[in-house]
């Protein structure tokens, strides 16, 4: 019952700037095409594309693969269990193509009622969320400012929202970051500028070192209008976890985004209903591909752990490809509204 009503749910579209939360769902195909056969020939090729799920608040349904690989596969890496569509082409292989497509039916998320008096709770439930990454230390410099930020803060929900008015007040968007951003923390402690998922590795990063289990989601924004090219739309926000009530959603890069955007001051009514609506709420156009940092693939790559991925990644004999240059590393993120 709780799916047919959420498939029935109608489709309002909101704002501009993607941090709409005047609708309630949204609801497409997405369609992805990847081209390697300008790469070097004579090489093996190898591709692994993040895989999104169903889960409380996407549904996911009617995934195609299609191709000339000579082998394909659904895999999870061994860390976070993060899905991943794996293709393979043999040296001798002229052409390189696949398609990959699936619809999306996308709740907008809205918690609220958080419990203000904290359960006992053992961390060492949560280590995989508590420890630092290869960009997200949570010693030295990183741990000094959590400190400053949640003195006299003594629960887990204190310091979490203390750390989110911290980014939204301290950080802010840099349109001329490559990408997501690269996540480099302490690199973003001396220049607080950058996009989505270095804002957010900050806020997890400053978290994590408080003592509260944090973690990067990775999505990719789906389409307001009937058929969109979403190639370059990825995007990252956070959670922390939250004892007694679950993982918190929260958004600090789409405030500061909304705010580059719509030329608001931090002051501003509208920053304000920002930052009440992405403390616990994100808009419905969005569909979750990933999360975890520093990951192994499966099969695993021959170059180094994945900083992120949100990106489809790919080697050639054994050479990574660039993601960030969708033209030369030939893929397409298509959205088509239903």
């Amino acid at each position: 019952m709780k799916n047919l009503l959420f498939i029935c749910m109608t489709l309002i579209l909101g704002i501009s700037s993607n941090v709409a939360h005047g609708a309630s769902s949204a609801a497409g195909t997405v369609t992805m095409t990847v081209d390697m056969s300008a790469q070097p020939q004579g090489q093996d090729a190898k591709l692994w594309i993040p895989y999104p799920v169903s889960d409380s608040h996407q549904l996911i349904s009617d995934i195609k693969v299609s191709g000339d690989f000579a082998t394909s596969g659904v895999y999870t890496d061994r860390s976070f269990g993060t899905p991943i569509l794996y293709a393979e082409w043999p040296k001798d292989a002229a052409s390189r193509k696949l398609t990959f497509s699936f619809s999306v039916e996308r709740q907008e998320i809205r918690q609220t009622g958080f419990p203000t008096k904290e359960p006992k709770w053992n961390p060492a439930d949560y280590a995989e969320y508590l420890k630092p990454t290869s960009l997200g230390p949570i010693d030295g410099e990183v741990k000094r400012l959590a400190d400053t930020i949640t003195k006299g803060k003594t629960t887990v929900l204190a310091k979490a929202e203390a750390i989110y008015n911290w980014t939204v007040e301290s950080m802010y968007r840099d349109p001329a970051t490559v990408g997501c951003g690269k996540g480099d923390v302490c690199a973003l402690l001396q220049k607080p500028g950058g996009k989505c998922t270095d804002i957010s590795s900050v806020y997890v990063a400053l978290c994590r070192a408080s003592g509260v289990p944090a973690r990067e989601i990775f999505s990719i924004r789906l389409g307001k209008k009937a058929e969109e090219n979403i190639t370059e739309w990825q995007h990252c926000w956070a959670e922390f976890f939250l004892p007694d009530f679950g993982w918190v959603t929260v958004d600090p890069a789409d405030v500061r985004k909304a705010m580059l955007v719509e030329k608001l001051e931090p002051n501003d009514p509208k920053t304000k209903e920002y930052r009440q609506f992405f403390w616990g709420g994100v808009d419905p156009f969005r569909v979750v591909i990933a999360q975890g940092r520093d990951l192994v693939l499966n099969p695993p790559q021959s170059g180094a752990p994945l900083n992120t991925f949100g990106y489809p990644y790919a080697e050639v004999g054994g050479q990574v490809l660039d993601f960030y240059a969708p033209k030369n590393f030939v893929y397409q993120y298509l959205f088509k509204q239903k």
